[in-house]
């Protein structure tokens, strides 16, 4: 189970970096988007996001759904499904909704466009809530792995939680040529090696 490690490791490192930073953007667009008055038929959009928080199709509908977009085994496959959770997003408009008016009022007399508004006044007047996006979907796609099982068959794309799962479970037997002190002294000892490995890298980032 150890074969791989190192790999899974950068598996587990781009699969965060690039996870976190699409789905900061789209909170970021859909926030914005809802924050403005003018966008066609807002408020039902908005409804349709806050839906998906009570309800959800299921896992077969969501493996089709990946399988026929051409996703399976690919790490788009852990990224673009679960883009924009609902409750972060909501998070992000209401931050966004703290921006005075006027500063948009003028950056539009001035000539700027959407982008431009977002990313130089919405955005740097809202570091505090990008900063807790950033952590919390940091935080979530390190630590993800059950979605990993179900959308990839090829080992070389595990990351480093699905390859820690499998050395915990292997573990949790013991060996035949152990006594039952030794099995459970190991036993703990990769289980504390394998919270430690998990864990240490997103401290990190915090």
């Amino acid at each position: 189970q150890l074969k791989g490690l190192g790999l899974a490791a950068l598996v587990s490192v781009g699969r965060t970096i690039i996870g976190t930073i699409c789905t900061v953007l789209a909170s970021a667009f859909l926030g914005f988007m809802f924050t403005q008055e003018r966008m066609w038929r807002r408020k039902l959009w908005y409804r349709l996001m806050v839906v998906t928080m009570y309800f959800n199709a299921g896992l077969v509908p969501n493996f089709l759904l990946v399988k026929n977009m051409g996703m399976y085994n690919t790490v788009w496959a852990l990224v673009l499904p679960g883009a924009v959770s609902t409750w972060n997003l909501i998070v992000m408009k209401t931050s966004f909704q703290s921006v005075p008016v006027s500063l948009e009022e003028s950056a539009r007399l001035d000539g700027a466009n959407d982008f431009v508004i977002l990313f130089r006044i919405f955005l740097p007047l809202s570091k505090a809530t990008v900063a807790v996006m950033i952590l919390f979907y940091a935080v979530t796609h390190w630590s993800a792995w059950f979605n990993a099982m179900i959308y990839l068959s090829d080992r070389a794309k595990f990351p480093l939680q699905l390859i820690m799962r499998e050395i915990l479970i292997a573990n949790s037997t013991g060996g035949n040529s152990m006594t039952d002190t030794d099995a459970m002294f190991l036993e703990e000892v990769v289980k504390y090696a394998t919270i430690v490995v998990s864990t240490v890298p997103i401290l990190f980032i915090y």
